[in-house]
């Protein structure tokens, strides 16, 4: 069972700096992706022998071309811009599907966020461990046991979160403290 826990960050300046930094990037990611994705499915409607655009390709493409055009993205962690493309291919899928609306472009100030794969960062008591950012405090433990899937950096608001996804085997919550019946009168009008 998939269960996520959403924990507020406590990061000082410099730390808010770097998150806000590598959730640009994640946007800039998503938004360079959908204008290619765009762009290159015109090209392929004029001229049929084209391939059709696809969420492997553009991340290819994205590595091939960041380290002359792009060099301040190496600065974050690598799995900001490759997350945010795989969620556009995600986006695809579902449109394609009928499950959702075509996808749009992200903005700065509503879409301020970037996924991080389980390998990529560690969680030790109260605190979450991001690459190239160091150790950054959250405000309570996680709450769930097993083993950690991925983690979305988001901020609200002006406060950073993270949410943190935990496949567990076996969810034990704590019992009910009131077992008492429940009674509704059928006269009250």
């Amino acid at each position: 069972m998939l269960l996520a826990h959403r924990i507020a960050l406590d990061p000082n300046n410099v730390q808010a700096t770097s998150l806000a930094r590598a959730a640009g990037t994640a946007r800039f990611a998503y938004n360079w992706a959908l204008a290619e994705w765009q762009r290159q499915y015109e090209a392929c409607k004029t001229m049929p022998t084209l391939p059709r655009p696809n969420e492997a390709a553009l991340r290819r493409q994205l590595n091939a071309i960041k380290r002359e055009q792009f060099p301040w993205m190496l600065a974050v962690s690598k799995n900001a811009p490759q997350m945010a493309i795989m969620q556009l291919g995600r986006a695809f899928q579902n449109f394609f599907a009928g499950r959702a609306r075509y996808p749009t472009f992200r903005r700065k100030g509503r879409d301020d966020r970037f996924t991080l794969t389980n390998d990529q960062f560690r969680v030790d008591g109260r605190r979450i461990r991001i690459p190239k950012l160091g150790w950054i405090r959250m405000r309570e433990t996680l709450r769930f046991a097993g083993r950690i899937v991925s983690a979305v950096v988001s901020r609200i608001a002006d406060r950073w979160y993270v949410s943190i996804t935990v496949d567990a085997a076996h969810l034990h919550l704590p019992p009910a403290e009131n077992q008492g019946a429940v009674g509704v009168d059928l006269g009250i009008t």
